[in-house]
C-alpha cells in the first residue's frame, strides 16, 4: 500500500520534469560540450569572433620606448611639409609684395627725368644682366656717362639716361635696375678705347 518515494515522485509528475530539463542542457549524442580546440592543428578558438562573422585580428603590438607608429610618423611629416610649404608660399608672397613697391617707387622716381633723345647716334654699350646692352646717347651725354655724371638705369625693358642723383636714389631702392653709373672722375674709357666696365 505504501508507495515507494520513487512511484510517489513518478505519479505527481515531477520526477518526468527534472529528467527534460537534464537532457535539454546535454549536448547532442557524439559531440561533447566544450571544444577548446579546433580539430585542425588543436589552434584554440578565437573566443574574440563575433557569432556568424569573421574572427577578429589581435590588436595591434604598442611601440616599444623610442619607437613611432608609422600612422604617427607620417602624419608628423606630412604636417611639417605642410608647414613648409605655407611658409615658403608666404615667403615668395613677401618677396614679390616687395619688389612691386620697389617697381612703383622707381618708375615714379624716374617720371619725367628720362634723359634720352630720339636722334642720338653714339651707342653706349655696357654689361647688365650677363649680356652687353647699349643704349644711344649723343656726344655730350656719352662723355658724361663716362665720366661718371650721367647714369643708366633699366625700367621696364629699357634703358634710360638719368642724372647721377637719380641713379643714386634708384641704387638706394633697387641696385639691380641700376645698370650703369660710372666713377666720378673716371675718363670711363680706357687706351684702346673700350668703355672701363666692359673691360673684364
Amino acid at each position: 500500500m505504501a508507495d515507494s518515494l520513487r512511484d510517489q515522485l513518478l505519479k505527481s509528475g515531477i520526477v518526468k520534469q527534472v529528467r527534460d530539463e537534464k537532457r535539454a542542457s546535454q549536448p547532442p549524442a557524439g559531440k561533447p560540450a566544450h571544444t577548446p580546440f579546433h580539430k585542425q592543428g588543436n589552434k584554440p578558438v578565437n573566443s574574440s569572433a563575433k557569432p556568424g562573422g569573421k574572427p577578429q585580428h589581435p590588436p595591434a603590438r604598442a611601440p616599444r620606448d623610442g619607437e613611432i607608429d608609422l600612422a604617427k610618423a607620417y602624419a608628423i611629416r606630412k604636417q611639417a611639409e605642410s608647414t613648409e610649404r605655407r611658409q615658403a608660399e608666404q615667403a615668395a608672397a613677401e618677396e614679390a609684395r616687395v619688389k612691386r613697391e620697389r617697381k612703383q617707387q622707381i618708375q615714379a622716381l624716374l617720371q619725367g627725368q628720362a634723359l634720352n633723345k630720339k636722334d642720338a647716334e653714339h651707342a653706349r654699350h655696357f654689361e647688365y644682366g650677363g649680356k652687353i646692352r647699349r643704349v644711344y646717347v649723343d656726344q655730350a651725354q656719352l662723355a658724361a656717362i663716362n665720366a661718371g655724371e650721367l647714369g643708366v638705369v633699366q625700367q621696364g625693358g629699357h634703358y634710360l639716361v638719368v642724372t647721377r642723383a637719380i641713379a643714386e636714389q634708384v641704387r638706394i631702392i633697387d641696385a639691380h635696375q641700376l645698370a650703369l653709373l660710372a666713377e666720378p672722375g673716371s675718363s670711363g674709357v680706357g687706351e684702346d678705347g673700350v668703355p672701363d666696365d666692359l673691360v673684364w
